[in-house]
């Protein structure tokens, strides 16, 4: 959808001057994409203000601007405001950071309404879920920090559409590092997937918060979720009921691994589960997988975390925990699969990361 611009009249030499301006950053983005430099070069960065103090006024038109192919690091630097638009960043468009030049993550949102059963204006039909991402990142090397992201599709006031899943971050990448993000929803908030069944994702989110209440973090990646806030959210009527993880796991993948972490929330006691597995379209060859592990449970997770789902049994896939803590953890039964210490030293976070060491660029 076509995002909301402010517009302002602009007198022509200052028109000349930031055409000038934007066509000497894309040269540098292409010079740096195509290795004609030496050396390390300086990652580009793309302003974005609403208020018309940037080179762009919206994000997208920020990432339109990045040549196809590029593979250096280009840095979307946005200023504080509510950004209301999708933002895609396609699998040409390598190596992009969206980052909020807030002193806060809370002053940098971006935000839409998608949702699964959302009709596109052009009558093809609705989004789907994958399609009703606000921003959806399908290059390798993605990074975000110090935003936030949400979707706020009202639950309630749709309770007549098919559909009803709502997400705001959907990565389809590998080497995908979020740091210190906010993101926020409903039904299916973060989906963390690969480009494909057969291609590696991982993805590493630290110092972060993922809001939600149904399957809100799901997918196929093989991701890291360190030091950071699950909260979980009451339902559009104000129940309490709820699943956390919903990995989609191939068999020879590593899955979620919810690490160093806190689950919290303003909900009622024993009223979600930890997870469930996701056998995408059906696909028995998937063996979905995850582990909290050193992580502090609050009082609403259920004894029994692990639940089935669409007529797969969780005790036929891969799921654990290892030394948690808080009023929600329990000790190791047939319904709470507890890792070995040995067991535990195979599912570290250098072991979904396979080599790569995220780092800010």
């Amino acid at each position: 959808m076509a995002a909301n611009r402010r517009r302002t009249a602009a007198h022509p030499g200052r028109r000349r001057a930031l055409a000038a301006g934007a066509t000497a950053l894309l040269a540098a983005v292409s010079v740096q994409a195509h290795g004609a430099a030496s050396g390390a070069a300086a990652a580009t960065t793309l302003t974005v203000a609403k208020d018309g103090t940037g080179q762009y006024t919206t994000v997208q038109s920020a990432v339109n601007a990045i040549p196809a192919g590029n593979t250096a690091r280009v840095v979307i630097s946005v200023k504080p405001g509510t950004y209301r638009e999708t933002v895609k960043i396609p699998s040409t468009k390598q190596n992009v950071t969206l980052q909020g030049s807030g002193s806060s993550r809370n002053d940098t949102v971006i935000v839409y309404n998608n949702a699964s059963g959302t009709q596109k204006p052009d009558g093809s039909g609705p989004y789907g879920t994958g399609g009703s991402a606000t921003v959806a990142a399908e290059a390798n090397g993605f990074q975000a920090r110090n935003l936030t992201i949400s979707n706020d599709f009202d639950e309630a006031a749709n309770q007549n559409m098919s559909g009803l899943q709502a997400v705001a971050l959907r990565t389809a990448a590998d080497k995908v590092f979020l740091d210190s993000v906010i993101v926020t929803g409903d039904q299916d908030t973060l989906l963390l997937d690969t480009a494909s069944k057969a291609t590696l994702g991982r993805v590493y989110m630290t110092d972060s918060y993922v809001v939600g209440n149904v399957d809100f973090i799901f997918g196929r990646a093989s991701a890291v979720i360190d030091k950071s806030v699950i909260t979980l959210k009451k339902r559009w009527d104000g129940s309490s009921a709820g699943y956390i993880a919903a990995p989609s796991t191939a068999a020879d993948r590593k899955g979620f691994l919810i690490n160093n972490s806190t689950v919290n929330g303003d909900v009622s006691a024993a009223t979600f589960y930890l997870g469930r597995p996701w056998h995408a379209g059906g696909d028995a060859s998937l063996d979905p997988m995850a582990t909290f592990r050193n992580t502090t449970l609050s009082a609403a997770i259920k004894s029994a975390p692990w639940t089935d789902m669409s007529g797969f049994s969780w005790k036929d896939d891969r799921f654990a925990e290892y030394k948690n803590t808080g009023p929600g953890a329990g000790s190791a039964s047939s319904s709470r699969p507890q890792l070995s210490d040995s067991q535990a030293t195979a599912q570290e976070t250098a072991d979904w990361l396979a080599g790569w060491t995220p780092s800010a660029s």
